[in-house]
């Protein structure tokens, strides 16, 4: 069974995904044929993933040609601007101030200390996913970093200390960039979906006109390979190990 969306999101675990796309309908088909998503009217002209009839990630149409074709990872937050001061006293930088989304919430996007993209969510309606760790649905998320350090005490001192107390972990990775991806790639957020079977998705990826970025490895929270859609937004397969480093909800 699917785990429902009878659970809180704390501070700082992720709770939900979009991903930003030239063409919205083309997404809808490689999504769909991937993981069997269905799909509804959304926010604007967004449109809202549902996996099992609850809600999975969203299809945002990019607005700015200098927009990056890419997956965000939204963390939760009762207050996105008291966030986001924490941000920049941390060292980070505000991309996107606090924004609201009418009868669902606020968001806002920002950079740790190292210029990695992440997104906040303030919940006023729509909490975030309504099923998590299945296969089609999030399961992971994992920060590429240049160092790991840095990364611990900046996300340490934004999350760890506001609800888990001193001794939790946030409920995400971190490893260095270059253990998968070339040297000049920056820093970014990866997001992870779940799959059954690891070889049989990648058929699936290339059959709906996706590239392979990295072929299958091992990982502690299980068989990871990095792909791109049709579009060229990249994201994780996880065929992961039960249960996942950390967690506990």
């Amino acid at each position: 069974m699917a785990e429902n969306r009878a659970f809180e999101f704390g501070e700082g675990v992720p709770c939900w995904a979009d991903v930003q796309l030239p063409d919205v309908e083309a997404g809808k088909r490689f999504y769909g044929g991937l993981f069997g998503w269905t799909f509804r009217a959304g926010h604007g002209s967004s449109v809202r993933a549902l996996r099992e009839g609850e809600p999975v990630a969203a299809l945002v149409p990019k607005t700015d040609g200098r927009m990056p074709t890419v997956w965000t990872v939204y963390f939760a937050t009762p207050d996105a601007a008291a966030l986001v001061r924490r941000v920049h006293a941390a060292g980070g930088q505000l991309v996107t101030a606090p924004t609201q989304v009418p009868g669902e919430g606020a968001y806002a996007l920002v950079t740790d200390a190292e210029g990695a993209v992440f997104g906040l969510w303030e919940p006023h309606g729509h909490e975030g996913f309504g099923v998590r760790y299945e296969p089609g649905t999030f399961t992971w998320a994992q920060l590429y970093t240049r160092d790991t350090g840095a990364a611990n005490a900046f996300y340490g001192v934004l999350f760890r200390e506001a609800l888990f107390g001193p001794d939790a972990e946030p409920d995400f990775g971190r490893a260095p960039v270059t253990g998968v991806f070339p040297a000049e790639m920056p820093p970014h957020f990866l997001v992870h979906f779940g799959v059954e079977d690891c070889d049989e998705a990648l058929v699936g990826v290339r059959r709906l006109g996706g590239r392979v970025q990295a072929a299958p490895f091992r990982t502690s929270y299980g068989t990871v390979a990095v792909v791109s859609d049709d579009q060229g937004a990249s994201f994780a397969l996880l065929q992961r190990v039960s249960p996942l480093p950390g967690l506990s909800r």
